[in-house]
């Protein structure tokens, strides 16, 4: 298993929002404005590379039978640091994004990657895992947050120099935040396609008759069977038509 795959695969080809489309509460919610979008995204990807990183040490000890609960508590545990962290630290961005960072305890990106991946795999898979998944959901949110703060407030608050002349209110409403996760999609979409498009070659045979269906008919009825050969005419190509002329006399006594 490639670690570098792995990576790239949360990043952008299994992107947990624009490809497997999980999570998405907490990515509408708070993307009204960047701050917002690379907190909860550096937020959610901390208390996912903690939780992987622990089950998957201590993923022979915990009992099938027990394993969801034990899961629960290991994220709720990281979760609750995070809510800490910021409340202490960040207490605007904490008020901010309100309940969404403790509803991170049961996000589905989380719960999906502990038990379909970290409960099974060693510790070198598992770390580049939880990274492409965070990092793939954080520069998700970035995204939709750059666009929904620059047309909703007609600024962007690291750039205060650059302000637009006009303020579009449907951008910092919900009904904003699909329209822009869906363009986000289509986007994605259209590039996959693209890329699909150009990537595809001609097919050329080198076989000759051997990659042709009829190409086994051909050999055992001989060059007159369906064949259009030099001694008389033929049916339908690859049918059964009768021959005329002095090669068929001396094929059909």
């Amino acid at each position: 298993m490639n670690v570098a795959k792995i990576f790239l695969n949360g990043l952008v080809k299994e992107n947990p929002l624009l490809i497997l489309m999980i999570g998405l509460c907490s990515s509408l919610a708070v993307t009204t404005k960047v701050a917002n979008g690379i907190g909860m995204g550096l937020s959610m990807t901390f208390v996912l590379l903690m939780s992987e990183v622990v089950i998957s040490l201590f993923r022979r000890l915990i009992p099938n039978s027990i394993r969801i609960p034990v899961f629960i508590i290991v994220i709720a545990a990281f979760t609750t640091v995070i809510d800490y962290v910021l409340k202490a630290y960040f207490p605007d961005l904490s008020k901010a994004m309100g309940v969404f960072i403790p509803l991170i305890v049961v996000n589905c990106i989380i719960m999906g990657r502990v038990e379909s991946f970290a409960s099974k795999q060693p510790l070198g898979y598992v770390i580049p895992d939880a990274l492409g998944m965070g990092l793939g959901y954080t520069w998700v949110l970035t995204g939709i947050s750059l666009v929904r703060e620059l047309l909703g407030s007609g600024a962007l608050f690291f750039l205060p120099d650059i302000k637009l002349p006009f303020k579009i209110l449907f951008f910092t409403l919900p009904p904003g935040g699909f329209f822009v996760f869906a363009l986000f999609i289509a986007m994605n979409l259209a590039i996959k396609s693209a890329s699909a498009r150009s990537g595809k070659q001609p097919a050329v045979s080198a076989e000759g008759c051997a990659a042709c269906p009829a190409g086994e008919s051909c050999a055992a009825g001989g060059p007159g069977a369906g064949g259009a050969g030099p001694a008389g005419s033929a049916g339908p190509a690859g049918g059964t038509g009768r021959v005329n002329g002095p090669a068929a006399e001396g094929a059909n006594p």
